[in-house]
């Protein structure tokens, strides 16, 4: 079993004995652009602009943290050297007309 720190989010990744069904997983990342170049670089089957195939035929969407209405704290994105990455136009709108946001 490996846990992978994501701020104040983790992933569990298991081993098992036989592959088990694909599935699809979406992942929030701080630089979508970085993340999608290097998939590619790795080989993955892209699907569209930012989604692709890894290996085991798990389809992966990458989203981009700016662009979500889900937030971290100030705190949490600092302790993971993200200080200064903030919210689109759009996000911040979203956020505001939920009142989630000023």
């Amino acid at each position: 079993m490996a846990f992978v720190d994501l701020g104040d989010q983790f992933i569990a990744l298991e081993q098992a004995e036989q592959p088990v069904a694909s599935g699809h997983y979406g992942l929030v990342v701080d630089d979508q652009d970085e993340v999608v170049r290097r998939a590619r670089e790795a080989g993955a089957r892209m699907l569209g602009g930012h989604d692709f195939l890894d290996p085991w035929g798990n389809q992966w969407q990458v989203v981009d943290y700016r662009d979500v209405q889900f937030t971290k704290s100030q705190r949490v994105l600092e302790g993971m050297g993200l200080g200064g990455l903030a919210k689109s136009e759009r996000a911040r709108a979203e956020l505001k007309e939920k009142g989630l946001a000023d």
